[in-house]
């Protein structure tokens, strides 16, 4: 079965508020399996908008990625990143 993927690009527009994000999100993504591939790091946008961070976190599966994001624990906390971010958030399965 193919792993499932949430890949987020993001600029942080309140650098101060943001780590409680990053805080609070880690246990309710792992307790779906997640596996973080990227976190931040150095990183170049050659073509397209620089958006200052990039986050790819592997699951299981598609649905298990689907389910961590839905997770209402987890919105609740993504509100922290919408509020101190601008950021887009891709679900994708993986190729076999």
């Amino acid at each position: 079965m193919p792993k499932g993927y949430i890949i987020g690009h993001i600029k942080v527009t309140d650098p101060e508020g943001y780590p409680e994000y990053v805080r609070r999100d880690t246990p309710i993504l792992e307790s779906h399996g997640a596996r973080f591939i990227v976190r931040g790091g150095q990183s170049e946008t050659p073509e397209g908008v620089e958006m200052g961070r990039h986050v790819v976190i592997e699951f299981d599966s598609y649905e298990a990625a689907k389910a961590a994001y839905n997770d209402p624990d987890y919105q609740e906390v993504a509100d922290i990143r919408r509020r101190c971010a601008e950021s887009t958030i891709i679900l994708v399965e993986g190729a076999e």
